[in-house]
């Protein structure tokens, strides 16, 4: 079940993973589960004999609790069912609690990349998304350039992009990793191989068809990658420039800016989602009236967010998403 989401290759125990995996509750009792930032050091530090006391620097960690909710369905069948069927149920009944659970963890993944401080996107108010979007200024990009923020108000600025000059393409890729880059606290990318760095733009699926149509990304997998049946153009697998995967989901919905259809686009580095495990899932069997009735549930027991770190006084003022540059490109509908 883990294996075959569509997310499990970014899924990590470490902080060095875009989703920060932490299953400490199922060995002890509790309900939430602590992340913890630490921005990297500023300052100078000192040279040759000059005194180290009283030049020190504050450690600015943060924390965020993710708190856990238990997630449960079934199916019920009769032994009746069981012999008219040309098929077998309790095996079909299993694979479709799994298939639900799947999706039901693959949207909460989704859900919470476009959450507003907690909030469905679909579900936030105005007032909320732009309140996101003034303490989020140095992470979010509406279209190909960064002006077309207008005065942290999210609605106005969504409204700005264009099907012209918005499209989702490898420069406004390359924009969004500076941006991850020059942010405050700045955006880590993950690592791999040692002193490899990478981030991760899950795309929707208009804004990955213009990607892949972009005669720039075209170019760079035709002249620059293996040739042959493996080659992206050919399997419509991820795409890689710069520094930067870029991995369709199809299920991240566009929204509309009052005019054209806008892709939500999520560039990330480590630990930009948070998942609490307690209980990972299982199935389990019931009987009923006499064992003329079988009922086959699964149950795990997790929260996904997305992980949000306070730059005020406290952790919970001014909070800013940790690792996601949220980006909203163009997604015009096909013709």
């Amino acid at each position: 079940y883990v294996r075959e989401k569509r997310f499990k290759r970014y899924m990590g125990t470490d902080e060095n993973s875009i989703i920060h995996l932490k299953e400490e509750l199922t060995k002890k009792r509790g309900d939430r589960v602590t992340f913890a930032a630490v921005n990297k050091l500023v300052g100078a530090g000192v040279t040759g004999n000059t005194t180290l006391e009283g030049n020190e620097e504050d450690l600015d960690s943060r924390s965020m609790a993710v708190t856990i909710a238990p997630l449960r369905h079934a199916v019920a069948l009769t032994e009746w069912d069981e012999q008219k069927s040309a098929i077998d149920l309790r095996n079909a009944g299993k694979t479709a609690l799994k298939l639900w659970m799947m999706e039901k963890m693959r949207n909460s993944i989704i859900a919470a990349l476009g959450s507003i401080n907690g909030v469905a996107y679909g579900d936030a108010s105005e007032a909320q998304k732009d309140a996101w979007l003034v303490d989020n200024a140095d992470r979010v990009l509406f279209g190909a350039m960064k002006s077309n923020a207008s005065s942290n108000d999210h609605s106005t600025s969504l409204a700005n992009i264009d099907n012209t000059n918005d499209k989702l393409s490898p420069g406004i890729g390359r924009l969004a990793k500076r941006i991850a880059q020059q942010a405050s606290p700045a955006i880590k990318p993950i690592r791999v191989n040692g002193d490899e760095e990478w981030f991760v733009m899950f795309c929707g699926p208009q804004s990955f068809r213009d990607l892949s149509a972009n005669s720039e990304m075209q170019t760079l997998n035709r002249d620059a990658r293996a040739r042959g049946l493996d080659n992206p153009l050919f399997t419509g697998g991820d795409l890689v420039a710069d520094g930067i995967i870029y991995r369709e989901i199809p299920e991240i919905a566009a929204v509309s800016n009052g005019t054209i259809d806008c892709n939500p686009n999520y560039l990330c580095g480590a630990q930009a989602l948070g998942m609490a495990w307690a209980m990972r899932p299982e199935t389990v069997t019931e009987d009923f009236d006499y064992k003329r009735y079988e009922g086959l549930g699964i149950k795990q027991w997790y929260e996904v967010d997305k992980l949000r770190f306070g730059t005020g006084s406290g952790d919970t003022d001014d909070l800013k998403d940790h690792g996601v540059v949220t980006g909203y490109f163009a997604a015009a509908a096909d013709a």
